[in-house]
C-alpha cells in the first residue's frame, strides 16, 4: 500500500468517526512522450486550421477548430491567449475559446482569429516539462510561421491532465509574446 493511498484512509478514518471501506487511489500517470505528442498535436491542428481556412473558408475552418478545441481541451479551462485584451483577456469557456481561435462571434468583437492567420509551421521548444503523476506542466516557446515566412514566437505554457477516457487534454494555456525591452 503507498503511504498516498494509507494517508487518505487514516485521514477517512479519522475524520468520519467510520470505519473506512478501502479507497481507491485513481493515478493516470502521463509520460514525456504523451505530453509531447499533445503538444506535436496541437501544432499540426492549427496549422490545419489555417490551411482549412484558405481553402474552404471560415466556416470549415470553425468546424475543424470546434472538434479540435473538443478534442483537445478540458471541459473546464484557463485560457490566456496571446492577443488578447482587457476586459476579455482571459478565456474559460469553449465559446471563448473557439472565438480567439476563428473569430466571428459579436460576443468578442476583437477576436479576429490567431488560426486564421495562415500559419504553415508550428515548432516546440520546451525549455522544462514537468510531470507530477496525473498532471503535466510544460513551458517554452512556440514558433509560427505564417505564410509569408516570417517567424512568431511566444512563450507558452501548458497544463495537462488525463480525463476519465485516458486521453490527455489541456487544462491550463498561457500565452504571451517575448519580452522585447525597452
Amino acid at each position: 500500500m503507498s503511504f498516498k493511498r494509507f494517508a487518505g484512509l487514516a485521514a477517512l478514518t479519522l475524520f468520519s468517526g467510520y470505519a473506512a471501506a478501502e479507497a481507491v487511489v485513481v493515478n493516470r500517470g502521463i509520460s514525456e512522450q504523451e505530453v509531447l505528442a499533445a503538444q506535436q498535436g496541437w501544432c499540426k491542428a492549427l496549422v490545419d486550421i489555417s490551411s482549412t481556412y484558405e481553402s474552404n473558408g471560415r466556416e470549415a475552418a470553425k468546424a475543424l477548430a470546434e472538434k479540435v478545441i473538443d478534442s483537445a481541451y478540458g471541459k473546464a479551462i484557463l485560457f490566456k491567449p496571446t492577443l488578447t485584451m482587457n476586459p476579455q483577456t482571459f478565456r474559460t469557456t469553449r465559446a471563448g475559446t473557439l472565438s480567439y481561435f476563428v473569430g466571428g462571434d459579436s460576443t468578442y468583437p476583437k477576436d479576429t482569429g490567431f488560426a486564421l492567420k495562415g500559419w504553415k509551421k508550428c515548432e516546440i521548444d520546451n525549455a522544462a516539462v514537468l510531470i507530477t503523476g496525473d498532471t503535466a506542466t510544460t513551458m517554452g516557446k512556440v514558433r509560427f510561421t505564417g505564410k509569408d515566412g516570417k517567424v512568431t514566437t511566444v512563450d507558452k505554457t501548458w497544463m495537462f491532465v488525463k480525463d476519465d477516457a485516458g486521453a490527455l487534454r489541456i487544462v491550463v494555456h498561457h500565452s504571451s509574446l517575448e519580452f522585447q525591452g525597452a
